[in-house]
């Protein structure tokens, strides 16, 4: 079956910011008395959105915080975030060429965990936003992935059947939640190993240059 959508994950995939999400997580948790590590962030938090990383933290960490207590941690994480990013361009140099060769060829949606402010001011800074038909933000659902809600809106939002939409994105949270929600897959292995993204992915590429609108057709023939 043809390809005829595309829906970018963000962060990790367009955007070099994950390292600040983890500071943002950092600082906002220090006082509480969490020590968040690189390595933990990556094991056990980068998929979700931060409403799920509190709420796992919370878990993991033996806190006690309500609905309210996680509405006020996610404000301030974002107000950390957006005045780490405010003013910069956080996205990946590739990116902006391999966006616009695609969007040449195929109309491009992005569902992200992030918020939707977050994901905005990042391609303004890039002068990007126009390229993208419709955002997926963590405003607009409320299952975050792993779960496949992200995608299943995303290819409504696209007026196309799943099938037809190949979901770029780089963790296999992400992955997960579009292959369940019955996307193609293509994995970027730049924040994971290949060989831990390939049982969740239809290709694993090396690096963001290397996708083309050839190659994305290739993937909807099964034949990349």
């Amino acid at each position: 079956m043809s390809i005829r959508g595309i829906v970018f994950d963000f962060d990790g995939v367009l955007a070099d910011s994950e390292p600040l999400h983890l500071r943002a997580y950092q600082e906002i948790l220090a006082p509480a008395g969490v020590r968040l590590t690189r390595d933990m962030y990556y094991e056990r938090y980068l998929g979700f959105d931060d409403e799920g990383v509190f709420q796992q933290v919370a878990k993991d960490f033996g806190l006690l915080l309500g609905d309210e207590e996680i509405e006020m941690l996610i404000m301030e994480k974002a107000r950390h975030f957006e005045a780490m990013i405010s003013g910069s361009n956080m996205l990946y140099p590739a990116a902006v060429p391999v966006v616009r060769a695609l969007a040449a060829a195929f109309p491009l949606g992005i569902a992200s965990g992030s918020l939707r402010c977050e994901i905005e001011l990042m391609l303004g800074g890039a002068h990007l936003a126009d390229a993208f038909r419709f955002i997926v933000s963590a405003d607009d659902v409320e299952r975050s992935k792993p779960d496949p809600e992200s995608y299943v809106l995303a290819a409504t939002r696209h007026g196309l059947p799943p099938a037809e939409c190949v979901a770029i994105e780089d963790s296999h949270w992400g992955l997960e939640s579009a292959r369940t929600a019955g996307l193609r897959t293509i994995a970027l292995a730049t924040t994971y190993a290949a060989d831990a993204l390939r049982p969740h992915a239809d290709l694993v590429v090396s690096s963001l240059e290397e996708i083309t609108p050839a190659l994305v057709s290739r993937v909807g023939k099964g034949t990349p």
